[in-house]
């Protein structure tokens, strides 16, 4: 079933569960707020009932309670997020589907992924710059960042001065080290990478292309104290953080405060949760739990930290599919529906703070 809320009217207050546009009798009408007709409008439902009837309460929900502001009419001193659009949600699909899919999830930019992931900055390649950048002229979109985990830290160079030919800021990978480390040989191992990094730094420097190293798994950078030195021990602001609530502890005071630790450095903040994890097969419904509004991780006190810090760098709307490679749902509008689904939730939390 496809719906139009752009004819949505009346009431969403007293909604009820059998229809959640019927308001009960008397209430007030409400308006519905701009930037939740912007997001119905954009979401194609293509799933059950069930699933239908949990988007418009959570709406519903937002509209009533008073809490939607209008973006489109908010001060400059609003704080929003800054939503960038990772390619990889969409599987292997080609950059001629996925960019017309960025504006309507509320972002401007893409993340570019590569295989295994996904084959968007492959895409890049086999087009030609030129042709790459007519195509993003098109859809009024721009690169925000690439993912580049095949490069690793130290073989980046190139990627950089690509990053800089198309307007990319912004490049995401891992650190090299070693790993299972704590406390004085952590910050050591932690300032020996950095050390490593300085020749790269400067070709960053040269560029104007930020590295933000990922809390992966597994790796030297995947602890909250290592987090912690990489903010401490940084030379430059050109080495950055990409945070992955994914990969830490699930407990939202330590994540708020690791946040603020590292604010002076974040760079991309991943929307993304563990859930029930991404490394084995599982029903959709609970691999997508990853997903912010899904799993039981609040978000609320880390956008609290991102707020009263007037945090500018992206947030991505994130999450992993299991095989890697595929799409996180079947279809692009799927994809699509699902990422306003999780930034409906986000700006709903958001507006409470």
């Amino acid at each position: 079933m496809i719906v139009d809320f752009r004819s949505a009217k009346g009431s969403f207050c007293g909604a009820r569960a059998d229809n959640p546009f019927r308001g009960a009798k008397g209430d007030t009408p409400t308006t519905i707020p701009s930037q939740y007709i912007e997001i119905m409008t954009n979401t194609i439902i293509t799933h059950d009932r069930r699933r239908f009837l949990r988007n418009s309460t959570l709406l519903a929900m937002g509209a009533c309670s008073g809490l939607a502001k209008p973006v489109a009419a908010a001060s400059n001193q609003q704080f929003k997020l800054k939503y960038i659009l990772a390619s990889s949600l969409y599987g292997y699909a080609t950059l001629a589907d996925i960019l017309p899919e960025v504006s309507k999830t509320g972002a401007s930019a893409i993340d570019l992924w590569p295989m295994k992931h996904g084959n968007q900055r492959e895409q890049l390649d086999e087009m030609g710059e030129t042709k790459f950048v007519e195509l993003m002229k098109k859809h009024k979109v721009t690169v925000g960042c690439i993912t580049q985990y095949p490069l690793g830290p130290f073989g980046l160079q190139n990627e950089m001065r690509l990053a800089q030919r198309i307007g990319c800021k912004t490049i995401v990978t891992g650190a090299k080290g070693p790993i299972n480390l704590n406390g004085a040989a952590l910050k050591k191992a932690v300032g020996g990478f950095i050390e490593q990094m300085k020749p790269h730094l400067a070709i960053a420097e040269e560029t104007g292309v930020t590295i933000a190293i990922e809390n992966h798994a597994k790796s030297l950078v995947d602890s909250p104290d290592s987090l912690r030195y990489l903010a401490e021990l940084s030379p430059s602001k050109y080495l950055g953080i990409a945070f992955a609530p994914y990969h830490l502890p699930q407990d939202e005071a330590l994540l708020a405060q690791l946040l603020r630790d590292v604010m002076p450095r974040l760079d991309v903040f991943y929307a993304w949760q563990h859930g029930n994890g991404c490394m084995n097969t599982m029903p959709k419904e609970e691999e997508l739990l990853q997903m912010p509004g899904r799993g039981k991780l609040d978000f609320a006190p880390l956008l609290k930290v991102l707020k009263e810090k007037n945090y500018q760098g992206w947030t991505e709307i994130f999450m992993h599919p299991f095989p890697r490679g595929i799409p996180i749902l079947e279809t692009n509008s799927e994809v699509t529906s699902e990422v306003n689904l999780a930034r409906t939730h986000l700006e709903s939390l958001l507006a409470k703070i």
